[in-house]
């Protein structure tokens, strides 16, 4: 039966020499399935100061390969001049390959809570 929710999307997520496979419905937001797999797109300064999901503080920054459109303004201009793409501004509809990246603003992405 197509059209369940039961479907799912390849992501696969590369984080310097460890890579996660997911599984994750489509239509799901990749800032969201990444927080909820435990792996942080963002860097230590930024995982408590960020705007939340709403496209404004740009530290949830990743690169993207595969087929994923951008639709907001900061997206777009990332495609453009070849910067990471914001990841609550993008919806997972197909398989795709995610890349967690150190930030040149805020630097390298910290370790999540609890790891030492």
């Amino acid at each position: 039966m197509t059209g369940t929710r039961d479907e799912t999307v390849p992501l696969t997520v590369l984080d310097g020499d460890d890579r996660t496979e997911l599984s994750v419905e489509p239509g799901r937001n990749l800032r969201e399935a990444l927080l909820e797999a435990g792996l942080s797109p963002y860097a230590a300064a930024t995982r408590r100061l960020n705007c939340g999901g709403r496209g404004l503080c740009a530290t949830c920054g990743v690169r993207i390969r595969g087929e994923a459109p951008p639709e907001h303004w900061h997206d777009r201009l990332a495609e453009r001049f070849g910067y990471p793409r914001l990841s609550c501004q993008v919806t997972v509809d197909g398989p795709m390959t995610v890349e967690l990246v150190d930030k040149l603003v805020w630097g390298p992405r910290g370790r999540p809570e609890g790891e030492e």
